[in-house]
């Protein structure tokens, strides 16, 4: 599933997040999973994936049992904070307390589409930072080219 666009939402008394209708309209249960994983992410910006892609994305790369040290670190910060969070009837789910506390994220939020997954920003912190990334879209192109051509990614 490929998310685009951004929506303006509000997390409610209870931390509950709406999933905007454009979003759960276009969801496959068969594709993508019967849930949605959580992330906190540094920035104070909460990341949202489905079940399928969250799934895809953890076998990347292989599981090895002398992964080394970077690999363990990473996966023992990032796969700690990630929650699976099922959608009620009305298509809200509930943001773990903690994740709340760590991207210090309330009432009125952004949701953005980031490809293969959700950004939930504070709405004036989107704001502030929609036109800085999209006038820096040409440098960050030249940059990504750049690595494609060397083969690191």
């Amino acid at each position: 599933m490929i998310f685009t666009g951004v929506s303006e939402v509000t997390i409610d008394a209870k931390g509950r997040l709406a999933i905007p209708a454009k979003y759960r309209n276009a969801w496959d249960p068969q594709r993508d999973g019967g849930a949605w994983y959580s992330v906190p992410w540094p920035g104070g910006v909460l990341r949202l994936y489905t079940e399928g892609a969250f799934n895809s994305l953890s076998q990347i790369p292989r599981d090895s049992f002398t992964a080394g040290e970077d690999r363990d670190r990473f996966d023992t910060a990032f796969f700690s904070q990630a929650e699976r969070l099922e959608m009620d009837a009305s298509g809200r789910i509930l943001l773990p307390k903690r994740h709340l506390r760590l991207t210090a994220l309330m009432d009125e939020v952004a949701v953005v589409g980031a490809r293969n997954r959700l950004e939930v920003w504070p709405r004036a912190g989107w704001e502030a930072e929609e036109n800085a990334r999209f006038a820096g879209l040409p440098d960050v192109i030249r940059k990504m080219d750049r690595r494609d051509e060397s083969g690191t990614h």
